[in-house]
């Protein structure tokens, strides 16, 4: 058995960054499926970790939270021989963190706004809110649209940390707002990393889930199709 394990749910789009890493980094981890609607699993879970976030990486005891964190902790003590998805040089590695940030706050953050909103009852939903996730993201579209051109991955020559969190983040956000055709380098970038094969694998193993995903009318038939057994 290893000593690593991660308590994660395939639909997460957090935990689906940081199974794309690890497929990446060549690591060998338990992954331990994470059933909240259990009350004594979840009690056990807050134990754990009491913020109640996931993903949570559990290395020999001692827990590691956040999802860039995560990678980063497997990187440094963990990767198979000569894989990175944080480069070594400093600068190179501040642009990789940059963007990782920035999927996060501005891609990732605005598309759960959408999810949170399709959660409440109906006459307790906020429209404000949802315009105001809107918006976000269709700055962020802009602005990793000019940030791609000439570029194949958003940080640098090689797929980094960054692109593990645009892969998710992405995903999903294009399910409430779909990618502006005019943005055409976003539309390809979005198409690469869906080409990727350990992207392609982690949706993958999300896709029998997606059925409880609050998003799904979004959905491409190519990733789910609602009227499959």
């Amino acid at each position: 058995m290893t000593a690593l394990t991660l308590h994660y749910h395939p639909l997460s789009s957090y935990c689906q960054k940081v199974l794309i890493a690890i497929d990446l980094l060549g690591v060998e981890v338990d992954k331990r499926l994470l059933d909240l609607g259990n009350p004594a699993e979840r009690d056990a879970w807050l134990a754990l970790w009491p913020t109640g976030k996931m993903p949570l990486l559990v290395d020999q005891g001692r827990p590691v939270p956040e999802s860039s964190i995560i990678i980063e902790h497997l990187q440094h003590g963990h990767a198979a021989g000569g894989r990175t998805l944080v480069p070594h040089d400093a600068a190179d590695a501040l642009d990789v963190r940059l963007w990782d940030r920035l999927f996060d706050l501005y891609v990732m953050t605005p598309m759960q706004a959408f999810t949170a909103d399709l959660l409440k009852p109906e006459g307790e939903r906020d429209p404000r809110s949802v315009a105001r996730a809107r918006d976000t993201l269709s700055m962020a579209y802009a602005l990793i649209d000019r940030r791609l051109e000439g570029r194949t991955w958003v940080a640098g020559d090689a797929f980094s940390m960054a692109d593990c969190a645009a892969a998710p983040a992405l995903f999903y956000a294009a399910t409430y707002l779909p990618l502006p055709p005019q943005q055409s380098q976003l539309s390809a970038y979005f198409e690469r990393l869906m080409d990727h094969p350990s992207v392609a694998a982690v949706i993958d193993q999300a896709r029998p889930y997606f059925k409880f995903y609050p998003g799904r009318a979004g959905l491409s038939r190519r990733f789910f199709d609602p009227t499959a057994g």
